[in-house]
C-alpha cells in the first residue's frame, strides 16, 4: 500500500477520534433536561369567579346575572320611541302590545350570554312569516328570528332561530304553540377598524331548547329585511324585543335575565 495513502488514513482516524472525543467532552458539560412531571404544565391563578347557577326548579338566574325580567314589570325596558315600555304585563309574564311597536334594554350591552323564553299563543294562525313573528335584536343591531315554525314552512333564512336574512338554523326545534320555547344566545361584539369596517366580525351561538341553532356563526352585518347586510361602526346597544305588527300576535315572553361576558 502506498505510505502516503496509509498516512492519510492514520491523521483522519486520528481526527475522527479528536472530534469524537470532544463531542463527548462537550455533552458531558451540559445537564439533561429535567424530566417533565404533571405540575410543569399546572397553574392554580387566577381561579375563575364563583356562580351560583340558578334554580331549574323556580327559573332563578345565576347569581351574577343581571335581570332584565323577573315577571313583575319592565322597569328594564323602555320603548324604542322613547318613554316607559307598554307591553302586557300578567301572570309572571309579558305579551307583545302590537300599537306600542319594539321595547329595548334601558342598559347597553357588548359580549354576553342571554337567556329568554317566549311563547307562541295556542290560538296562532297565519303562514310563512304572518305567524307568530317577532326577534330577539342583539346590540339593537342583528336579529335572531322569534317565529313559529311548527309544522309552518318559510324561507330558511328567516327560520326560528335564524340570523334573519343570513344564515339558517341547523335544526328546527320548535314546540307547538302554547308550550314554551328557550333561547340560550352567547354573543361577541364586533371590534372595528379606523375605516369602520370589521377588524373581527360578531359572532353569535344560539340555543334553542337545548339544540344547537348556530354554532359560532359569524354575522356579516346588519339584518335587513330589503337588501343585504350592511357594516356600521357601533359601541353597546341594547337588546330589542320586536313588535311585528302581524294579525297573530301576541307572543309572550318571561324569565330573561343576562350575563356579560
Amino acid at each position: 500500500m502506498n505510505k502516503k495513502l496509509i498516512c492519510r488514513k492514520a491523521v483522519f482516524a486520528m481526527l475522527a477520534c479528536t472530534t469524537l472525543t470532544s463531542i463527548n467532552a462537550q455533552q458531558k458539560e451540559y445537564p439533561q433536561p429535567e424530566r417533565m412531571k404533571p405540575g410543569m404544565s399546572e397553574y392554580w391563578t387566577p381561579q375563575p369567579a364563583i356562580v351560583t347557577p340558578g334554580d331549574i326548579q323556580t327559573n332563578s338566574a345565576p347569581s351574577d346575572a343581571i335581570v332584565l325580567f323577573d315577571g313583575k314589570d319592565l322597569s328594564a325596558w323602555e320603548s324604542v320611541k322613547g318613554g316607559p315600555a307598554q307591553w302586557t304585563v300578567e301572570n309572571g309574564v309579558f305579551t307583545v302590545n302590537k300599537p306600542t311597536g319594539d321595547i329595548q334594554t334601558k342598559q347597553q350591552f357588548e359580549n354576553f350570554q342571554l337567556h329568554i323564553e317566549w311563547r307562541i299563543p295556542e290560538d296562532i294562525t297565519g303562514t310563512s312569516q304572518g305567524r307568530g313573528n317577532s326577534g330577539v335584536f342583539l346590540q339593537g343591531k342583528y336579529e335572531i328570528q322569534v317565529l313559529d315554525c311548527y309544522n309552518n314552512e318559510t324561507y330558511v333564512n328567516g327560520q326560528t332561530g335564524s340570523v334573519y336574512k343570513q344564515t339558517p338554523p341547523l335544526a328546527n326545534a320548535m314546540r307547538k304553540p302554547s308550550e314554551w320555547n328557550v333561547y340560550d344566545i352567547i354573543y361577541s361584539a364586533p371590534i372595528f377598524k379606523d375605516d369602520n369596517t370589521y377588524r373581527v366580525p360578531p359572532t353569535v351561538t344560539v340555543i334553542h331548547n337545548g339544540v344547537v341553532l348556530q354554532n359560532h356563526t359569524t354575522i356579516l352585518g346588519t339584518t335587513e329585511y330589503i337588501g343585504f347586510p350592511k357594516v356600521a361602526k357601533h359601541g353597546a346597544g341594547p337588546i330589542i324585543l320586536q313588535s311585528h305588527g302581524d294579525p297573530s300576535e301576541p307572543i309572550s315572553f318571561r324569565n330573561i335575565w343576562i350575563r356579560e361576558l
